[in-house]
């Protein structure tokens, strides 16, 4: 069965919760051999390290961190959307202590039945138990739980702030050398925000603006886009060459946010008593790509086809068309019968000598 895009860009956010819990429990189960040494040393709370017991317990917090992610990814994060950093960090780390709590509960018995070699019911497993509860061990335990558990929130709130892989490509040191890519963009503006803007007030706008994006953010993860810039109320929006071309993803992804945009078309009315709605350009071409900045660094593109493309998107309100791309582009997709293309000629853009050929695209239901 194959997966789609969103369930693979979540099975890609929750496995650094996994990764990051086997890391630490390596990192604090070595830190513990060196400081108690001899096995003689161990606390009678303690569960005496063996092959067995190790396995469980290396397997057990790495499952324990993946369930965490997908508890983290699939509904914290939803719950928590429109609250502060500081706030989520908190209200998820008393939930997530909690949670511990009871993690071991149901963990330590079994760790401690393997030891002894004996039934999880047995009352030594229960006695050891209950000794351990009351025990700095527990404490410890809690405390390297609960600092994997804070690094992984980090690491999670951090990769979301800077964007799909961009944090992962900064460790990887993937841009730290320009590269030459061909890339396609989509400039995405939202109509008549100025009015919009001044209808509701700054408050409400901002409000309004968050509610608009994370509704756009589902196609544009279908569709594998990545999410470039968000200025003001414009979107910026590019794909690989290869990725945007494939199945259109590009042009699909513009008429997939008209529908999921338009399904919330009710509770915008309601709550905003404005609906958005937005027009759109796509075009592609080269651009080198690099980290750049000296106090805030960020993948950057820079390349002659960002500031066409801005250019295209200016003629969507010549043509009163929602939806414009470039012949070049238009020349590298497979169109079917579910599109009706028009063809709008060569135009002089500004900051380009040579003429640009556009054509307006809609659906043929549309």
């Amino acid at each position: 069965m194959k997966l789609s895009p969103i369930t693979k860009r979540n099975i890609i956010r929750i496995l650094p919760f996994g990764f990051i819990s086997l890391v630490f429990a390596c990192l604090f189960l070595w830190i513990e051999y060196a400081a108690i040494g001899d096995q003689t040393n161990t606390p009678e709370s303690a569960i005496q390290i063996t092959p067995q017991v190790l396995l469980f317990a290396l397997s057990g917090i790495t499952i324990i961190g993946l369930l965490i992610g997908t508890i983290e990814i699939l509904f914290l994060e939803k719950l928590f959307v429109k609250k502060s950093f500081l706030v989520k960090i908190v209200s998820k780390f008393f939930i997530y202590t909690l949670f511990f709590f009871l993690v071991i509960l149901i963990n330590y018995p079994i760790a401690a039945s393997i030891e002894l070699n004996t039934s999880v019911l047995d009352d030594r497993v229960w006695d050891k138990y209950f000794e351990f509860f009351f025990s700095i061990t527990h404490i410890s335990a809690i405390i390297q739980l609960v600092f994997s558990l804070l690094i992984s929130l980090l690491y999670s709130e951090i990769s979301e702030n800077l964007g799909q892989n961009v944090l992962l490509n900064f460790f990887t040191g993937k841009y730290h050398n320009p590269k030459s890519e061909h890339r396609v963009f989509m400039f995405v503006d939202m109509k008549a925000s100025t009015s919009i803007a001044e209808q509701l007030g700054h408050v409400a706008y901002f409000e309004f603006l968050r509610s608009y994006y994370f509704d756009l953010a589902n196609p544009i993860v279908k569709n594998l886009g990545e999410v470039y810039q968000y200025i003001g109320d414009e979107i910026v929006i590019s794909w690989k060459l290869s990725k945007g071309i494939a199945n259109n993803n590009c042009i699909n992804c513009f008429f997939e946010m008209k529908k999921e945009l338009f399904k919330k078309r009710e509770s915008y009315i309601k709550k905003y008593k404005v609906f958005p709605e937005f027009k759109a350009a796509l075009h592609c071409g080269e651009v080198t790509t690099g980290e750049i900045g000296a106090l805030k660094k960020e993948i950057f593109f820079t390349g002659d086809v960002l500031n066409t493309t801005a250019r295209i998107q200016g003629l969507c309100n010549t043509y009163n068309a929602e939806f414009l791309v470039s012949n070049t582009l238009k020349n590298q997709l497979n169109f079917g019968d579910d599109y009706k293309i028009k063809a709008l000629g060569k135009h002089q853009v500004k900051g380009k000598s040579e003429l640009i050929d556009i054509v307006s695209i809609d659906l043929n239901n549309g």
